[in-house]
């Protein structure tokens, strides 16, 4: 169909140029014929006449195919020669300017030149032609150029179906080999002697199998890892019940319930990282993406760890805004990032020692120091693997924390790092999150950020 409408814009622009050269070159002898009779106008005793014996002006009018017409006037002294009754010529003719233009000529439709004289002042010569010939001509070429677009327009079929059914044939093995493949099991294509105009398309499908193979590889480590972190808790807490249940005596019954609940409590700890982790890692567009209060989230949130942070004796603080610096992100999943935060520094920071969340703006930076033992440098980028744990370290925890801490950082576009403590000893871990606006109003004077205590004795009473 677009090769027919091609073929149609092509007869139409062929119809318009034979139209174009049979009118000028039809013009131009028109305009020969009227040269010719201006040249035999004579001026006689102030009179213009026309100096031409008759059988040059049969010569003149005789035609094959079209008739004839021809009319010399003067302004002053009427129409001094001719065979026709013409129209008016135009008003303003100048002498280097002929004027061409269609009319009606006893009842015949003609094409018209009419020139004024140069050496006879206000005689005009007028000569007209019906169109008989004008019309065989355009007609001829168009019986010579329709055929040849036609024949175009067959070969060019043939070409294209040719070029694309080879083309679709890669398309089509392409599409073969994603049919048999595998979950299991996937490779990139290989398509070879693509066109150019397939070839971004076989790269794109390439880049999603790589990427759909990275994330199963990554669904399949993590299965495997929580499968090994699950089993040790679960084996421990059937050990422990068991113990319970074979305990005849009251008080080491209740020390066995003691530590199958403490089974129970890391059970449920590890599992809620689990599959706190696994939605960190789904797609954003699964996630609310809302205004949050990051000040007002992260007072929030610490006041849940306080009670934690008093068992270990360990100076829990707050320095930032109290309220307004709002930032876009899911608010469960910036808590849980923050619990996490707060959780690995109380486990595995020292007893007796300080931890602080510190919230900055422009940009807005969420900041945790602890005091500990730190975290080695060579170190720094196998504790953000999910199930890593330093070598020697204190706590129960899994080595889940900063995976799931760094997997939500990244959900809300931002960055984590870990950094040596500006007190000379610890760990600091820091993400700087995109702003939205911030609405805090610095206090009077200034403005250092308030600080607050949570867990433990103020180092500043």
């Amino acid at each position: 169909m677009p090769l027919l409408a091609v073929l149609i814009l092509g007869a139409l622009g062929a119809f318009i140029l034979a139209r174009e050269i049979g009118t000028r070159v039809h013009d131009n002898w028109l305009l020969d014929s009227a040269m010719s009779l201006s040249e035999q106008v004579r001026i006689q005793k102030e009179k213009a006449v026309l100096d031409i014996p008759k059988s040059a002006i049969e010569m003149f009018e005789w035609d094959k195919y079209d008739l004839i017409f021809e009319e010399i006037i003067c302004k002053k002294d009427g129409k001094i020669f001719g065979n026709a009754h013409f129209p008016a010529p135009p008003s303003d003719l100048t002498v280097k300017a002929p004027r061409f233009y269609d009319g009606v000529i006893d009842g015949h439709s003609v094409r018209i030149v009419a020139i004024l004289v140069a050496h006879a002042d206000g005689v005009v010569v007028q000569v007209a032609e019906t169109k008989h010939k004008r019309e065989s001509l355009i007609a001829m070429i168009l019986w010579l150029i329709v055929p040849l677009e036609l024949v175009v327009l067959l070969l060019a079929g043939v070409v294209t179906r040719f070029a694309i059914d080879s083309s679709l044939r890669l398309v089509n093995s392409a599409g073969q080999q994603l049919a048999s493949y595998e979950p299991a099991d996937l490779a990139r294509l290989e398509v070879r002697s693509a066109p150019e105009e397939i070839k971004p398309f076989i790269h794109s499908i390439n880049q999603l199998i790589d990427k759909l193979a990275e994330s199963q590889a990554t669904q399949r480590r993590f299965i495997a890892s929580a499968a090994h972190q699950l089993r040790t808790p679960l084996a421990t807490l059937q050990v422990q019940t068991e113990r319970a249940l074979r305990e005849p005596d009251p008080v080491r019954h209740s020390e066995a319930l003691s530590d199958v609940l403490a089974a129970f409590k890391r059970l449920r700890r590890l599992t809620h990282q689990l599959l706190t982790l696994a939605r960190s890692n789904a797609s954003p567009s699964m996630h609310e993406m809302a205004d949050v209060d990051l000040a007002e989230l992260a007072r929030d949130e610490l006041g849940r760890w306080a009670d934690e942070a008093i068992a270990r004796d360990i100076d829990l603080g707050y320095a930032g805004p109290d309220d307004g610096v709002l930032v876009p992100g899911e608010p469960l999943l910036l808590r849980e990032l923050l619990a996490n935060l707060v959780d690995n520094a109380i486990q595995y920071g020292r007893t007796g020692g300080q931890v602080t969340v510190s919230l900055g703006t422009a940009p807005v930076t969420l900041t945790v120091d602890d005091d500990g033992p730190g975290i080695p440098l060579d170190e720094r980028e196998h504790v953000l693997e999910p199930f890593y744990r330093l070598r020697g370290s204190a706590g129960n925890g899994c080595g889940l924390g900063l995976a799931i801490a760094q997997d939500i950082a990244a959900r809300h576009g931002s960055s984590l790092s870990i950094q040596d403590s500006p007190q000379g000893k610890g760990a600091r871990i820091q993400i700087v999150l995109p702003e939205r606006r911030n609405l805090r109003i610095p206090p009077e004077g200034g403005g250092t950020p308030k600080a607050c205590y949570l867990g433990g004795p103020s180092p500043n009473p």
